[in-house]
C-alpha cells in the first residue's frame, strides 16, 4: 500500500496516523501537488492528495473514503469508527466539523498566501473567518465529553481528525485561531501529538 501527499496536508496527515494507528504497513511518498506535479500525475492523474494505492493497484482519493476502505479491511478490534450507531452519530459529527475546520483554513491560506491583496474579496474572507471560529466553538463546546477521548479510553477516528485539524490551523493561521481563545481543544492537541503515531507522523 502507498500514501502519496505532504504531511502539511491535514487530510494526508489524518490518513496515515490512521494507518499507523491500525498497524496497516504501507509506503508514504511524500509528493507534492505544486512541486512534484507530473511525478503525481503519472500515478493519480487527477493529482489530488491524499492518492492511496491499494495492494491491488487500485486509487483512491479522499481522505474520508480512503479511511472508509481501510475500516473494512481491518481486524474489527483494530478499526477507528464504533459499530454502535449512537456513538458512530457522534463519531461523524466531530469529524465533519473537523473536517470544515481544515476546509475553512484551508481556504484562508489559499486566499491570503495565494492571492494578491488587491484581489482580496473581504466579504469573503469575513465569511470564511465566521465560518471557521464557529466550528471551533462547536468543537471547544464538545470538549466536555472528552474523557480522555471523545469516546472513552480508547483513541478513535474523531479523536485523530480532531486533533490534526487544530494542529494544522494552529500551523498555518495561529493569528486568525488564538490559541488561548480555545484551552480544551489545545490541550486536547497535546495530548494527541505526545502519541507515537502522532510523533512519528509530524506536520511538515
Amino acid at each position: 500500500m502507498q500514501l502519496i501527499g505532504m504531511l502539511d496536508s491535514p487530510y494526508v496527515r489524518r490518513v496515515a496516523i490512521s494507518l499507523k494507528r491500525m498497524g496497516i504497513p504501507f509506503e508514504h511518498r511524500p509528493l507534492s501537488v505544486f512541486r512534484n506535479f507530473e511525478e503525481f500525475q503519472r500515478v493519480n492523474p487527477a493529482v489530488k492528495a491524499p492518492t492511496f494505492v491499494s495492494d491491488k493497484g487500485e486509487v483512491l482519493m479522499d481522505s474520508t473514503l480512503i479511511l472508509d476502505y481501510l475500516e473494512a479491511i481491518i481486524a474489527s478490534d483494530k478499526r477507528l469508527m464504533p459499530a454502535d450507531p449512537d456513538q458512530r452519530l457522534i463519531a461523524l459529527r466531530l469529524i465533519g466539523l473537523a473536517l470544515l475546520a481544515c476546509e475553512k483554513t484551508v481556504q484562508l491560506v489559499y486566499e491570503t498566501t495565494l492571492r494578491p491583496p488587491e484581489k482580496q474579496h473581504q466579504p469573503w474572507l469575513d465569511r470564511v473567518d465566521r465560518q471557521l471560529h464557529t466550528t471551533y466553538n462547536l468543537l471547544e463546546a464538545a470538549m466536555e465529553s472528552a474523557n480522555p477521548w471523545f469516546l472513552g479510553t480508547q483513541l478513535m477516528q474523531p479523536d485523530i481528525t480532531v486533533a490534526v485539524a487544530w494542529r494544522f490551523t494552529q500551523h498555518t493561521i495561529p493569528q486568525i485561531i488564538d490559541g488561548e481563545s480555545y484551552p480544551a481543544l489545545a490541550r486536547f492537541s497535546e495530548q494527541a501529538e505526545e502519541l507515537p503515531e502522532f510523533v512519528a507522523t509530524p506536520l511538515e
